[in-house]
């Protein structure tokens, strides 16, 4: 037998994304597969209605590679969008719609996406969006609204749909295929578009079953949290089982809560501000009896609120997953039977599908016990950064492997604990928050002399954005502007809860900003 041979059976060809919504589609057809309210979709209405939106897609000019920018909140439409633009070959470029005009602006113009498809409740943001960007072909998910609100030229997509067959649309579909491209923010506050494949979110969907979720046709996953982000990943593996998936608009917590009990659902995904907030809400004490699974990751769980989780509904339920946006969802898993003693403080052991080594500054591994950069290997890691080869290559190896930047440590019995950030990201309520970005923002304020930004602890979102201010000479300005100032520049969640004014701000020896000794100063004060 030649090498070519023994390679082609080492690694043979996997199932695409593609194949593994028309495996969801055949297997589960008659079953109740997406609820949002009181509306309803089968498996065969979700794949009838995706393959029409796939044409009417493909009608309008969106064919295979076109980049289709979606804003979109939560709804009974989420999937079927989702599955169309798989379907038809389309690179998604998903908009969350909590960020500013300026930060959706810019993501139109970094992928050069020329279609724009959104709900209509977002309507007046795309109208905004085809002020900006004249050329951009728009589709609102209507009929209903105010149709008057809609950008110019604006068609109504499941008007559009109506008119198609339910047949999937002819593409021809490669694992290399990119169809989906995510925004999340660099290391200095700078928006990266992270590029999945056909093959790697095929890859994601395996991962999630083998290490967190093995999902059944008796499992109903309830999703409040936006379906761009995290929680969207579950749907597949949901798809693929046969299982149900319930949806909210947003999180409230006392509707969220009654909201497992109407729809039994057997598993649920919280960041931990998400948990700390249900565990207020009178009648938390005692556990849904249909919950079996309560998975949660995003930022770190503070040790008070996983423990008092677990007092109320038992260890046995809690799951924690460690990843990024490079590599989601499992890097690393935490077992209930994990949640104790010194291992409730490590992020778990690696995923079966992972492999992981810590190394040090020059690139060498670390001995057992001593802190290094978390790097790893996955078929579920991203195929890069779209338009950003410096940052390419200071991410992914040729061989596969991705830079963290996240730095950790193995216990002896292989455990994982992360011990700091190589960046200074500030993760609050589950949301990734850059202080240059915030910065950048403070310092067009003409008051702002200088600025840093830090996150300190905070008892309900985990950490809070600070913003240490030195003012212009003379200059007056007060918290409450600069915070404003902030919010009409950034997301809401990224501007700063608190202000504080100092007369300078600590450098380190070669001149940057020293937020280090900033944090060590401040922890713990109020």
């Amino acid at each position: 037998m030649d090498t070519s041979s023994r390679t082609r059976q080492a690694n043979p060809p996997a199932p695409l994304y593609v194949d593994l919504i028309r495996r969801g589609a055949s297997q589960h057809g008659p079953r109740i597969a997406v609820q949002f309210g009181s509306q309803e979709l089968s498996f065969r209405q979700v794949d009838a209605l995706s393959n029409q939106l796939a044409q009417a897609l493909a009608f309008a000019g969106a064919g295979p590679h076109s980049r289709v920018a979606i804003l979109l909140n939560n709804g009974i439409y989420s999937v079927p969008v989702d599955f169309a633009c798989v379907k038809a070959g389309i690179n998604r470029v998903p908009l969350n719609a909590r960020l500013s005009l300026a930060e959706h602006a810019r993501m139109l113009a970094e992928t050069q996406a020329m279609f724009l498809l959104f709900g209509t409740d977002l309507a007046e943001r795309a109208r905004e969006l085809k002020e900006q960007v004249p050329a951009l072909q728009c589709f609102g998910l209507g009929p209903d609204g105010p149709q008057a609100a809609w950008p110019a030229g604006a068609a109504d997509l499941l008007t559009l749909a109506q008119a198609q067959p339910d047949t999937e649309p002819d593409v021809a579909h490669q694992p290399g295929d990119v169809i989906l491209t995510l925004f999340t923010s660099g290391t200095t506050g700078t928006l990266k578009a992270a590029q999945h494949t056909q093959a790697s979110y095929a890859g994601i969907c395996r991962n999630v079953l083998l290490n967190l979720f093995p999902a059944t046709r008796d499992d109903v996953m309830l999703h409040a949290a936006s379906l761009i982000h995290a929680s969207g990943v579950f749907v597949l593996p949901c798809w693929l089982r046969g299982a149900r998936t319930a949806i909210l608009p947003g999180f409230d917590p006392q509707t969220y809560l009654d909201s497992i009990h109407h729809h039994g659902a057997t598993a649920i995904n919280l960041v931990p501000t998400m948990l700390q907030m249900l565990l207020a809400q009178p009648g938390s004490a005692t556990p849904p009896a249909s919950l079996q699974r309560v998975i949660y990751g995003a930022s770190p769980m503070p040790d008070a609120v996983i423990r008092k989780a677990m007092a109320a509904w038992g260890q046995h339920r809690f799951w924690q997953y460690y990843g990024q946006t490079e590599a989601p969802l499992c890097i690393a898993v935490l077992r209930p039977e994990d949640h104790a003693g010194e291992t409730l403080g490590a992020c778990g052991q690696p995923c079966v599908d992972v492999e992981i080594r810590l190394l040090d500054d020059q690139g060498q591994h670390v001995p057992q016990g001593e802190a290094g950069e978390i790097c790893i290997r996955s078929a579920s890691a991203i195929a890069g950064y779209f338009n950003a080869d410096e940052l390419n290559a200071q991410t992914f190896s040729t061989d596969g492997w991705v830079h963290t930047r996240d730095i950790g440590c193995f216990d002896a019995r292989g455990f994982l604990y992360i011990k700091d950030r190589t960046s200074d990201m500030i993760i609050s309520g589950g949301y990734n928050i850059y202080p240059s970005e915030v910065e950048n923002a403070l310092l067009t304020h003409p008051a702002v002399a200088e600025v840093a930004v830090i996150g300190l602890p905070h008892e309900k979102w985990v950490e809070e954005v600070v913003a240490c201010v030195v003012r212009r000479n003379g200059a007056e300005v007060g918290e409450s502007e600069l915070v404003a100032h902030v919010q009409a520049r950034l997301a809401s969640y990224k501007k700063p809860g608190r202000i504080l004014w100092l007369d300078a701000i600590p450098k380190t020896a070669v001149g940057k900003i020293n937020r280090k000794a900033l944090r060590d100063q401040w922890r713990g004060m109020r």
